[in-house]
């Protein structure tokens, strides 16, 4: 559920964070779901297959896309996408001059133009089955345009957990790295973004 407190903004849930307030209604936890999944898809995997034109670093025009979404879902309204996405607790998407794109997650061929991390360590969660293999051969992106790091060895086990019941957590040596080299893009507080991580750079934490 959205809502919006006249003080603090878009929020999730049944009150404002801040003050408590119950605010103003905007979408129930269905339509919230439709709309963020569309918004996900298409802003990550398959602009062209929804009818919007996506840039080299990953930005499609908002009306152009409001648009589209217009056609699908009869009851939307621009504020939903402004709701949905500054309401997003895990920063996954950023509006900027009359633009929109995710911040992260994507599949298709872009380059996203963030700045350079400034963390001298990174951090990325594994299972113990895969361990060996990223110790040998790095760590590259699978299904996805870049590697996502975690900029903190909590928010890299709270990631992991979401895939295996025993993970193990590398430290990535990113100042190493980045004197190398390598391009590491901040892309949230907690995310950081990579082409690849070689083995060079990788130890795992002990407990």
């Amino acid at each position: 559920m959205i809502r919006k407190c006249t003080e603090h903004g878009y929020f999730r849930g049944g009150s404002c964070l801040q003050c408590k307030r119950p605010g103003r209604y905007l979408l129930d936890d269905s339509k919230e779901e439709k709309l963020g999944r569309f918004v996900s898809g298409t802003l990550r995997h398959f602009p062209a297959s929804a009818g919007v034109e996506m840039d080299m670093f990953g930005w499609v025009n908002l009306n152009a896309f409001y648009d589209v979404m217009k056609k699908r879902y009869n009851w939307m309204k621009k504020e939903y996408l402004y709701a949905l996405v500054e309401s997003d607790e895990k920063g996954r998407y950023e509006i900027r001059n009359s633009k929109i794109r995710a911040r992260y997650g994507h599949s298709v061929n872009i380059d996203l133009d963030y700045k350079e991390s400034d963390y001298p360590y990174l951090y990325y969660g594994a299972s113990p089955e895969e361990v060996d293999v990223l110790l040998e051969n790095g760590i590259f992106p699978v299904k996805q345009r870049y590697v996502h790091l975690s900029t903190s060895y909590e928010k890299a086990l709270e990631v992991a957990l979401i895939h295996t019941e025993n993970p193990i957590i590398l430290q990535i040596d990113a100042f190493k790295a980045q004197e190398d080299g390598i391009s590491l893009k901040l892309a949230t507080d907690d995310i950081v973004l990579t082409e690849k991580i070689p083995p060079e750079y990788l130890f795992i934490i002990e407990d």
